[in-house]
């Protein structure tokens, strides 16, 4: 199977889409990037490097719902006819329905008043919201995935990979290929949206509100990321990773890492809401990050108060055990 990355220019969010392209029988593109004109031009410029025309476009993947992954694909399938394909917890989301979004919103009213956020920095991320609402386009048709599934792409077939932490319904695709023609040693590779990341650690608690316990459900996918083994993956942003178990081993340790400080800032400033443990972590946060940073601060809270290290009272969390032994509360997960 033969996959071309097309970078998708994105100075919004993470840095550098990618959308690749599996040329075939079903002529598939994996991700599409946000609905904006620079972006259309990057994947137009991209296929036609493969000697691929948007009209041969079969069928559109998406790893999950957040714009910078799936904005185009409204669009490209009204012009292409192409079928949309995303997981079942996306699907909503993808599609526009009105019940979805409307409760999002009042989840994201709720959280966003419990964690503390400051009125001026709610007026902030709603001008920064506003700006990249216009880069989704509501998809009319969109086919459900789940776990295990099967689909067809390119000259082959994909798995369905469920990693669920950074959205409800991020998954991963999954194949293997023979390089040089060697069948013998096949490579194990797939195609992660943001479950890892090349640079960043991709943010947990705050892009997808929907998910409970986020960063317990976050470090499992690591884990199983971990024990898949794969060779490579591709991943949303950036360059691929050649040894995704220690890219998502450094991650998960990371993590545990956050954990120990959001313990300490607990211990030695007292009781407070995930803003305030947010500014401790990050300092001053701005556009899409004043809905990451607390987003992260809840994940690593929620966890610790899951576990019973802190009691929530009210909007803030409460120190109750004084030195626990974090990296007990990350147990490795079997699959």
């Amino acid at each position: 199977m033969d996959v071309h990355r097309i970078p998708l220019g994105n100075n919004i969010f993470e840095g550098q889409n990618n959308a690749y392209l599996l040329d075939g029988e079903v002529t598939t593109l994996i991700d599409v990037g946000a609905s904006m004109p620079a972006v259309r031009a990057d994947l137009l410029d991209g296929l036609a490097a493969a000697d691929v025309a948007l009209s041969d476009l079969d069928r559109i993947l998406l790893t999950h719902w957040h714009t910078d992954h799936c904005g185009l694909a409204g669009e490209l399938q009204a012009e292409t006819g192409a079928a949309v394909f995303a997981h079942e917890a996306d699907v909503p989301l993808i599609a526009g329905n009105e019940h979805a979004k409307a409760s999002l919103e009042e989840l994201r009213e709720r959280r966003f008043r419990e964690w503390g956020i400051p009125e001026e920095k709610l007026a902030e991320l709603d001008e920064f919201r506003t700006k990249f609402e216009t880069m989704t386009g509501e998809v009319e048709r969109v086919e459900s995935l789940r776990e295990g599934d099967r689909v067809a792409a390119g000259d082959g077939e994909l798995g369905v990979l469920h990693l669920p932490g950074h959205a409800a319904g991020q998954v991963g695709f999954t194949f293997e290929r023979a390089p040089d023609g060697d069948a013998t040693a096949p490579s194990r590779e797939a195609f992660v949206g943001d479950a890892i990341l090349p640079q960043y650690t991709p943010n947990v608690g705050g892009a997808d509100l929907r998910v409970d316990r986020p960063l317990e459900q976050y470090v499992e996918s690591l884990d199983r990321l971990i024990d898949c083994g794969f060779d490579r993956v591709w991943p949303g942003h950036r360059d691929p990773i050649g040894d995704p178990a220690a890219r998502a081993r450094v991650i998960r340790a990371h993590h545990v890492e956050r954990t120990r400080r959001v313990v300490d800032i607990l211990r030695e400033h007292g009781p407070a809401d995930a803003w305030t443990v947010s500014a401790h972590l990050f300092g001053e946060l701005e556009n899409i990050h004043i809905l990451h940073g607390p987003g992260e601060a809840f994940a690593h809270l929620d966890h610790l108060a899951h576990a019973g290290v802190v009691e929530r009272d009210g909007d803030e969390y409460r120190l109750i055990e004084s030195d626990p032994d974090v990296s007990e509360l990350f147990p490795k997960t079997k699959y």
